[in-house]
């Protein structure tokens, strides 16, 4: 019972491993992983959100009560964030493209300066202390709760500059997901969709850039976190692989289902139920 009082009590050291046959953590721990893959595909299916900003902040509660460094904890999180992305952004950017719903020379344009944004992002998470990576990723997904409660949409003008502006924007957008563990698509689609793309064309778009924006991301902190001596068993650099696997599994599955029932069930107030509970997880993030 302690481990299930703590994992919601900040009190207290982290619980010491034991060798106990009968200890159930190795079990809640990957009910947890599944329920936060489940959460994270739902979302992606219901709302059209990445998945990392339910994933980062589940590991974030997660990774102390299971005895992880604090010094590690928040950049595990962001790396093993990063690296479900690439899974599950490989089957929806491979469904929009048999839609016929990804631009390829704009995805070629854009995903270009994500790929060079992920990479500055994980160099400068690497010299940035867990409290700071925390603090910017509580400020993003407060951001983001507001923008989902607001209803804002951006309006369409055309246009919107050559190669070297794609690939500013798609750098920024690149450096901030790869700091905050995201797939950067409440940004990417907001922006495509102010350029003049259809809605469709922009989440497709959106979600097909999402998977070398991961890739990036996920080696990069790989190889950042590589030979990191404070990592508990399991991981790889800052990746963690029984929370990948854990989150993975569910998501893919969730993100199916969800995507059905988007057109079944009130999405809008759905919408702001969830928005309402990351404004809470933002809040938490940067009073804490």
């Amino acid at each position: 019972m302690a481990f299930y009082a703590q994992l919601f009590n900040d009190a207290g050291p982290p619980l010491a491993p034991r060798a106990d046959p009968t200890d159930t953590r190795p079990v809640l721990e990957l009910l947890i992983y599944l329920g936060a893959g489940c959460l994270a595909g739902a979302t992606a299916g219901l709302f059209g959100v990445g998945g990392g900003i339910v994933v980062v902040p589940v590991l974030l509660l997660v990774f102390p009560v299971l005895g992880v460094a604090p010094a590690v904890a928040t950049h595990l999180a962001i790396g093993t964030s990063l690296a479900t992305v690439v899974v599950t952004s490989l089957g929806s950017a491979r469904g929009h493209y048999r839609l016929g719903a990804v631009d390829m020379p704009l995805l070629l344009r854009l995903g270009a300066g994500m790929v060079a944004g992920a990479v500055l992002g994980t160099g400068l998470a690497g010299y940035l202390d867990g409290v700071a990576l925390q603090r910017l990723f509580g400020t993003f997904l407060l951001l983001v709760s507001l923008y989902m409660l607001s209803g804002w949409q951006p309006p369409r003008r055309g246009g919107g500059g050559g190669d070297g502006v794609l690939a500013g924007v798609g750098g920024g957008i690149g450096t901030l997901s790869a700091m905050v563990g995201v797939s950067g698509g409440t940004v990417t689609v907001p922006y495509l969709v102010w350029r003049g793309l259809a809605m469709h064309r922009a989440v497709g778009t959106s979600s097909a850039t999402a998977l070398p924006l991961g890739l990036t991301g996920a080696l990069g902190y790989l190889v950042v976190g590589w030979g990191e001596p404070q990592l508990p068993p399991g991981a790889t650099g800052y990746i963690y692989w029984p929370a990948f696997a854990g989150i993975v599994t569910a998501s893919l599955l969730a993100s199916s289902l969800a995507a059905r029932l988007a057109h079944r069930v009130p999405a809008r107030r759905l919408r702001r139920l969830f928005a309402i509970l990351l404004l809470f997880v933002a809040l938490r993030l940067l009073l804490s």
